[in-house]
């Protein structure tokens, strides 16, 4: 009896400690994306698009994250926004999140036509990774490349 109790107990926390975790990973489409921003005209802010399986976006991961921590107390939203395939939400994305335990607000793009997205995120971006965009208000700034923390900052404070 102590044993199927066990079994039970340790079964149902994972199930709640993953299914509690996933939450922190949620799915968003361009549409959302920008009802988001448009919502939230008094804020700043910072959306990475990243991958799991790309090296540049993996080593600039920390630098949003340090921003986001540092200036938390001022209206910035860091939006880390992963392009893997959705497939990939809970065999690479939430284990990436949960192992590099990040802090900031994270999301899988939910659509199905990169050239698509690619064109309404900025007419400009050729679609490599990482991207990142800088707005507030009606100020904007893309940037198509990895940005090391000054230049994340500095980026930042323009606006």
């Amino acid at each position: 009896m102590k044993i199927h109790a066990f079994k039970i107990y340790t079964f149902l926390f994972f199930a709640f400690s993953v299914a509690g975790y996933s939450q922190n990973v949620k799915l968003i489409n361009i549409d959302q994306l920008n009802e988001r921003i448009k919502n939230g005209k008094d804020s700043t802010y910072v959306v990475n698009f990243w991958a799991t399986w790309c090296a540049p976006c993996i080593k600039e991961l920390p630098h949003f994250e340090k921003l986001n921590a540092e200036y938390k107390s001022e209206k910035l939203a860091v939006l880390l926004i992963s392009v893997d395939f959705k497939s990939k939400l809970t065999s690479a994305v939430i284990p990436f999140v949960k192992r590099k335990n990040m802090k900031s607000q994270v999301f899988l793009l939910n659509e199905s036509n990169p050239q698509e997205y690619i064109d309404r995120i900025d007419k400009g971006w050729s679609g490599s990774i990482p991207a990142t965009i800088f707005i507030k208000g009606d100020k904007r700034n893309f940037i198509e490349s990895e940005l090391t923390y000054e230049q994340l900052l500095t980026e930042y404070k323009k606006l």
